[in-house]
């Protein structure tokens, strides 16, 4: 319920900054009363900043931190950050109308991450698309109110930057975190029975996998009522060996249970290894990490 209040505040809000100089001349001739600038912008910085607090919990859960999702989680913690330290806000970010309207965009993005999936089930890929081209089209009249369009070039020239700002968000969708699914457990294991793994190895001798292959099983939360296709992507020593596909739903607390089991191992496995966890765009969800060494090394 809070999440579909916050797209609206935030969409409604984007509205109000875009015609925010045709309204309030409007407002003060219908009553011949001017509205307070800083009252103007106190209420956009409770927007951002009741938006931002409540997505970032869901994208601190989420993220690989190390990976470039780090970055993008890190310019939401400092846009958190900005939006609750009044000099910064008022005196170094509202003057500079683009960085204003660029965090408006980014809190915008971020909050319909989130909101999509829990509002209408659309899977991450579905709402990474959407909230994007939303991004991208509430991006340009921004860019024209900042800066004027006084000739043909100069139009197009907003034109290309619009498209390259969806264009790169689209190129670096890998380092966004999905901002509802989470691993609530996993394990690498030579076993599950009854929908549990046996113990989790971090280390397993090269004979064991021979024979019986390896299970990468996760867990993940998702929201009620959403399901979604993830990939178990296979990785020996940096390189892609097998991508298994897997559907999952949403709504068990404990998160949905799910797992992979490889037999197909190269002759010669012994090498580190990694099992990221990849929605259908290349959003990575976790990463699991174990190393196959020779028999006598395994102990």
């Amino acid at each position: 319920g809070l999440a579909s209040w916050i797209a609206v505040m935030l969409l409604v809000s984007w509205v109000w900054l875009m015609l925010e100089s045709t309204l309030t001349r409007l407002f003060t001739r219908t009553f011949k009363r001017e509205i307070p600038q800083p009252l103007l912008r106190y209420a956009t910085q409770m927007i951002h900043q009741e938006s931002l607090f409540f997505v970032l919990p869901f994208f601190f859960i989420t993220t690989t931190w190390n990976s470039g999702q780090s970055i993008f989680t890190g310019l939401l913690g400092a846009a958190g950050l900005v939006s609750i330290i009044d000099p910064l806000y008022y005196r170094w970010l509202a003057p500079r109308r683009w960085l204003f309207m660029a965090l408006h965009t980014l809190t915008l993005f971020a909050a319909l991450l989130t909101a999509l999936p829990i509002i209408l089930h659309l899977t991450t890929a579905q709402s990474f698309k959407l909230a994007l081209i939303i991004a991208m089209a509430l991006s340009f009249p921004s860019l024209v109110s900042s800066f004027p369009v006084s000739n043909w070039r100069r139009g197009v020239g907003l034109v290309v930057i619009t498209l390259a700002v969806g264009g790169g968000g689209w190129l670096l969708r890998s380092w966004v975190p999905p901002a509802t699914l989470w691993m609530t457990e996993v394990a690498v294991s030579t076993e599950v029975i009854n929908r549990e793994p046996g113990d989790s190895l971090d280390k397993i001798a090269a004979s064991r996998i021979r024979s019986s292959g390896l299970y990468a099983y996760t867990a993940i939360n998702a929201p009620r009522g959403l399901n979604e296709r993830i990939y178990h992507v296979w990785q020996k020593d940096g390189q892609e060996v097998d991508r298994i596909a897997l559907d999952i739903h949403g709504g068990r607390k404990e998160g949905y249970r799910a797992w992979t089991h490889k037999q197909n191992f190269p002759p010669n496995p012994v090498g580190r290894w990694q099992v990221r966890v990849l929605t259908e765009d290349g959003q990575v969800i976790g990463v699991l990490r174990f190393k196959v060494v020779e028999d006598g090394a395994a102990s």
